[in-house]
């Protein structure tokens, strides 16, 4: 362990030992040129806080973090439950909600040197390899989910297969005009799930025959609100389509809610699908792509506890099905 203090670093970056704390602490006050002048030095002279290297002289802080986005999200829920299931009464999970590309940025460079995690999560939240590297040479063992590095274990789904797997399904049950609404934007810090869904989606469709206009493809801000009005305006279309595939649950019941408000009987006159299979959509008898939320989440938690254990320093990358969960929608 490095005998650097914070007057050194702090005089590697030509900066006060307050901006020094700054970046360790609320990095978000720190412009980026400084916050990372700052963290260079952070690395260079392998710095660990006074407090924290006394911690880790314990070997253990029973505390794994969660770094995720979107925490209010059913699927993210799910997924946390998953995580604190596995971690049951051997470790404190702590959360750290990302709402910007900034505060990304600034748990992944501050987590790593603060060490006050016995290992982290990653959420959908895909990192380049400066941030890798300062993970491995921390030694803050980490996993991901819904995102790759090859330095990590990661819990995967296939995103391009699910939107495939929707359209098979109703390629089968003879639609020809088809709708998805998406999302328009997904922040830089993100996974673009949204995206890779109708990718899938659109290719078998095409494959097989359907048609998906141009006008019948419509994005906009993630949401229940924003799905029902853009389900309206496609379904105002001359020929709108009879199936509507929607990249999550909450999507998908604004279609819902569109669908009935014009007095359409679902699913003969529109057939609807969602993604994720949360908990409300067996209650509302949505037909939707079930991916292992709660799994995904105790699968994370088990891998890092093999890293932990040091039963494997190998990467492992754990790819969890999909399948199609047939409902009164479709």
């Amino acid at each position: 362990m490095s005998d650097a203090t914070i007057y050194d670093v702090a005089k590697l970056a030509n900066v006060s030992i307050s901006t020094v704390s700054r970046v360790l602490n609320t990095p978000e006050q720190v412009n980026e040129a400084t916050r990372l002048r700052v963290l260079a030095a952070i690395d260079s002279l392998q710095f660990v806080p006074k407090a924290e290297a006394s911690a880790r002289a314990r070997k253990s802080t029973r505390r794994i973090g969660v770094l995720a986005p979107f925490i209010t999200y059913p699927s993210f829920v799910q997924r946390l439950r998953g995580v604190a299931a596995q971690s049951g009464a051997v470790y404190e999970v702590v959360i750290y909600n990302v709402e910007s590309t900034v505060r990304r940025d600034s748990y992944l460079s501050t987590l790593p040197v603060l060490r006050r995690l016995d290992g982290l999560i990653v959420m959908a939240l895909p990192f380049d390899d400066t941030v890798a590297q300062r993970l491995r040479a921390n030694k803050l063992e980490t996993v991901l989910i819904e995102c790759v590095h090859p330095a990590f274990s990661s819990v995967e789904i296939n995103d391009r297969l699910g939107g495939a797997l929707v359209a098979e399904y109703l390629l089968a049950q003879g639609h020809r005009r088809y709708g998805f609404v998406g999302d328009a934007t997904v922040p830089d810090f993100a996974v673009h799930t949204s995206a890779r869904r109708l990718e899938g989606y659109q290719r078998v469709v095409r494959a097989g025959g359907g048609e998906l206009a141009p006008e019948h493809i419509c994005l906009g801000p993630h949401g229940l609100e924003t799905a029902r009005q853009l389900a309206h305006q496609m379904l105002s279309t001359p020929a709108p389509p009879t199936a509507i595939f929607a990249p999550s649950d909450t999507q998908a019941m604004g279609v819902l809610k569109a669908a009935r408000e014009r007095g359409l009987a679902v699913p003969r006159d529109v057939a609807v699908i969602g993604f994720d299979d949360v908990d409300i959509a067996s209650y509302i008898g949505l037909t939707t792509v079930r991916q292992p939320l709660e799994e995904s989440g105790r699968v994370a938690v088990e891998l890092l506890q093999g890293h932990l254990a040091g039963q494997s320093r190998l990467a492992q990358r754990v790819t969890l099905p999909l399948e199609i969960v047939r409902r009164e929608t479709a």
